[in-house]
């Protein structure tokens, strides 16, 4: 889910972790950290991340030194878009890759090889939602037959969950007009009245409910996309499988950080850190859910979805993207 290029955390960041210059972008370095198990093939990880609320348990995680005590250095670099982190992860400059699923299984059709190592965020109440301003007059899903809506990127999980909440409005998919605007642009394209309704994610709904007095028009986790499946974590299957202890202590604590991120209060804490959001905006911010497992069959949803939507040409199996010891259970 791509933020483009997403600099105003940069002093943030600063302060909390380090930020150093790095060929893929930026990158948050830890601690000095644990010293290497023996049975760590590779025990320092790039982790592509993103500034938005999915990525706080991986953020809690590197910050309380969970990583380090697993035997893991971990450099967390900002990614430019979903489909750059997946060609770094393809060509080595990234280990593991942040990404919308639908990002991740675009890219399994195309030929990418990826394995799932996680997990990252499923959708709550308003976490994602169509986003407009009153003076727009758009009240009602309903009341535009050819609505003009942003989206962060094109295909992604922006224009597949517009396209099942409007249908359910009554809209018409192939009258929806989207439009390609980076997420910290959507404010501007709402005022200059470009488009009438915005598909945003935390904390850019209450970023914008905050400076303009914007209105949710519909959330979009609802219907078919209700509690959805967002974003996860993967790694080529080649580093996957040519470190499978390395990538099992990955997964074994972001587990524990998704499941300490069950208290919203840790999660609103550390936003102000790497989101780029005062602690009063932060106490607003709408959070979702940390799935702490690896689940095919709510990943399933997102895949059958793309293939009804068109998105996907055949039926993708998710589970076959699953580590090999999670495939079968």
């Amino acid at each position: 889910m791509a933020i483009g290029a997403v600099r105003r955390t940069a002093v943030a960041l600063v302060g909390a972790l380090g930020l150093v210059a790095s060929a893929a972008g930026c990158s948050l370095l830890p601690g000095s950290g644990a010293s290497s198990s023996p049975n760590l093939e590779h025990p320092s990880l790039r982790v592509g991340y993103e500034a938005q609320v999915d990525v706080a348990p991986l953020y809690m995680a590197v910050k309380n030194n969970l990583f380090d005590q697993a035997g893991l250095k971990i450099e967390l670099v900002q990614e430019n878009s979903d489909q750059e982190a997946i060609k770094q992860v393809q060509n080595g400059q990234l280990d593991i890759a942040f990404a919308t699923h639908v990002s991740f299984f675009k890219a399994e059709a195309g030929g990418a090889q990826l394995e799932l190592q996680g997990e990252a965020y499923q959708a709550g109440t308003n976490t994602m939602a169509l986003v407009t301003l009153p003076a727009q007059g758009y009240n009602n899903p309903s009341a535009k037959p050819n609505p003009k809506i942003a989206v962060n990127a094109d295909d992604d999980l922006g224009v597949l969950t517009t396209k099942s909440v409007l249908d359910t409005a009554g809209v018409q998919q192939n009258r929806i007009q989207f439009s390609t605007v980076g997420f910290n642009d959507m404010i501007t394209a709402l005022q200059n009245r470009t488009v009438d309704a915005a598909w945003m994610v935390e904390p850019f709904i209450t970023r914008a409910q905050q400076q303009l007095g914007a209105t949710i028009l519909t959330d979009a986790a609802r219907g078919a996309t209700q509690e959805f499946p967002m974003t996860g974590y993967a790694s080529s299957k080649k580093f996957a499988d040519a470190n499978p202890n390395t990538m099992a202590a990955f997964r074994a604590t972001l587990q524990q950080a998704q499941e300490q991120a069950s208290d919203r209060l840790k999660v609103q804490s550390v936003l102000k850190d790497y989101a780029g959001v005062d602690a009063g905006t932060a106490d607003l911010i709408s959070v979702g859910n940390f799935p702490t497992t690896l689940n095919a069959v709510r990943l399933q949803r997102v895949a059958d979805m793309m293939e009804t939507s068109g998105m996907l040409q055949n039926r993708l199996d998710a589970q076959s993207m699953l580590p090999p010891s999670q495939q079968n259970s």
